[in-house]
């Protein structure tokens, strides 16, 4: 047994995650809320499983027990991370997920002193986001140690997982969010557009989005001001500022019940060949108070091909030990190359 459990092994990243784990030679156990799910992916990848509600705490425990670690990919996270998190502290099971959600950021971080005492190290955002535009921060603020205000923007490309839909999906309407002298403050959203270079991804238009380096690169770098921001379709961010005006509505039990049925009936998930072609592109900017400017762009694969890659880098480092307890952020936890050694690659300029 390799003292790894992987909980929501049957969705498209946690599918995702489970091949990288056995290409890597490690033999993890799996886990979910869905029985039929999850025999079929048991059969699939031939590894042993269990199947539990979280609500389940007496099965979530038993499940638990003699495991190091979890490495949780059951969105959204914002309904799932609680139980999870709570039992792994009573047991003494490392907790890792995949979460983008600011709001699970922040609630983690909070039981930091709990997670220390516990000796249990909580390391959430060990995919896409935020490993490669957490590491890009940390290199930012190491060219620029006394830098105030960050700025990161990315592009993606291979279009969204269903679990990435249903999560976007419960966000439309609430705004947006970014950290002003230290705090979380709400924004309107797509609040402000600008022009990125991306270098080979081209120069683009941004627009600021709820992204999670807005909890967690607070924690990384000690900048207290950052805007996160992502390249977005004209229409897209059209309707991102139309949604100020009708957030009731897009926020209305009917009309989320509609748009889930739609996403829903969309593909899993980016097919392995649009995953191989696609390429992600990450810009970064510091400034300090005295006006001084650098700026950083990193390239890195396919968000979820680097997502199952980083997230099975991350478990095996803590199965080897690597482990500091309390609330860690992925630069905080591995350094700030952890993105590099994972084939990413930075370019760096002058602001």
């Amino acid at each position: 047994m390799s003292g790894l459990l992987i909980y929501g092994a049957y969705g498209y990243t946690g599918q995702l995650v489970v091949d990288e784990a056995l290409a890597q030679g490690l033999r993890p156990r799996l886990a979910g809320r869905d029985p039929h799910k999850l025999e079929a992916e048991a059969k699939r990848s031939g590894l042993e499983a269990q199947a539990f509600d979280l609500a389940d705490s007496a099965a979530l425990r038993q499940a638990l027990t003699g495991q190091r670690l979890v490495l949780h990919c059951a969105g959204p996270f914002t309904h799932t991370w609680r139980p999870m998190a709570d039992a792994c502290l009573e047991l003494g099971v490392h907790y890792l997920d995949i979460t983008g959600e600011i709001e699970v950021f922040e609630a983690l971080a909070a039981r930091d002193a709990e997670a220390r005492a516990a000796g249990v190290m909580l390391l959430p955002g060990v995919g896409f986001d935020v490993v490669p535009t957490d590491c890009l921060a940390a290199h930012l603020k190491a060219r620029l140690p006394g830098a105030t205000g960050l700025k990161l923007a990315f592009m993606g490309g291979g279009g969204f997982s269903r679990g990435t839909r249903r999560t976007m999906l419960e966000g439309l309407g609430s705004g947006g969010l970014v950290r002003r002298d230290g705090r979380i403050e709400t924004v309107p959203a797509a609040w402000k557009t600008r022009q990125v270079d991306f270098g080979a991804g081209g120069v683009r238009t941004v627009a600021t989005i709820p992204w999670g380096d807005v909890a967690t690169a607070f924690y990384s770098t000690g900048i207290p001001d950052i805007e996160t921001y992502a390249a977005l379709p004209r229409a897209q961010i059209r309707f991102l500022r139309l949604s100020r005006y009708l957030g009731w509505l897009l926020q209305s039990g009917p009309v989320q019940a509609r748009l889930r049925r739609r996403m829903d009936a969309g593909r899993a998930g980016p097919d392995a060949a649009i995953r191989a072609r696609t390429t992600s592109y990450i810009w970064g900017e510091v400034r300090d108070a005295a006006g001084r400017c650098v700026e950083s762009r990193m390239r890195c694969a396919n968000g979820y091909a680097f997502t199952a890659r980083s997230a099975v880098a991350a478990a095996r480092r803590v199965l080897a030990g690597e482990v500091q307890p309390g609330f860690r952020t992925p630069s905080l936890a591995f350094g700030a190359g952890f993105a590099t050694s994972l084939g990413a690659s930075i370019e760096d300029r002058q602001g």
